[in-house]
């Protein structure tokens, strides 16, 4: 199962409004692993970004200057995540702006619905922590994953950790990486992702081993087990 957990970043709240995407990240699982490919672009909106978004996620009307339209970047976008599932938190902002984006191209793409399903963790965490904060900072504090790196909104850093929290609150295990090489990157080359990464060059961990009596004592709680005990066979 191919799924590609997705973010944008845009000028403001209502494509309705004439706003427009700016950022898209991408981060693929296969078989509820991360793979380590990633789809990251930045986007020259054509227009200026409101005050308030630019407090959000940082992203200036300069900095996106001589970045591409979305007309250009569409191709490449929609051949990563055709076919996949899409896991979005708070889907329909997304969406409507993907879809807002492929209803101006020439010729118009069809709803992004008509490629991929979609998956919506907003749902997902109001279903399992009814009365409860389900914003990305809150689940990433309630399932123990790192976000310390987001001090702004960013669309490949929050894919990545939302990776991580979606893989945690449908009960599976993330995909651990061992060093910083096996990160993805933003555009300064800073490594990015919600995974608590352990460092190469680290000394081992130390083996303890039971002692006489903590070996007395747990094979005396064997025997209280009785002759179907699983771990005497």
């Amino acid at each position: 199962m191919r799924q590609i957990v997705l973010d944008t970043e845009t000028t403001g709240l209502e494509p309705s409004q004439g706003h427009r995407i700016i950022e898209i990240g991408c981060v693929e699982l296969v078989n509820r692993r991360l793979t380590g490919r990633h789809y990251h672009q930045y986007i020259q909106p054509q227009r200026d970004i409101d005050e308030g978004a630019i407090e959000v996620h940082g992203i200036t009307n300069e900095f996106l200057a001589d970045k591409p339209v979305f007309t250009r970047i569409a191709a490449d976008f929609l051949e990563f995540i055709k076919g996949a599932e899409l896991v979005i938190h708070n889907a329909p902002f997304d969406v409507g702006f993907i879809n807002h984006e492929f209803a101006r191209l020439k010729p118009a793409l069809a709803p992004v619905q008509e490629y991929c399903s979609i998956v919506d963790t907003l749902v997902m965490a109001r279903q399992k922590h009814p009365g409860q904060k389900n914003n990305l900072d809150a689940l990433c504090k309630r399932y123990g994953v790192d976000n310390s790196q987001r001090d702004l909104h960013g669309a490949l850093l929050d894919a990545e950790i939302l990776a991580d929290v979606y893989l945690f609150m449908t009960g599976g295990q993330t995909n651990l990486l061992l060093g910083a090489e096996s990160g993805s990157s933003d555009a300064s080359g800073n490594q990015v992702s919600g995974i608590r990464r352990l460092a190469t060059g680290r000394r081992p961990l130390p083996v303890i081993r039971a002692n006489t009596e903590e070996l007395a004592a747990h094979e005396a709680k064997l025997d209280q087990l009785g002759e179907g005990c699983i771990w005497r066979r």
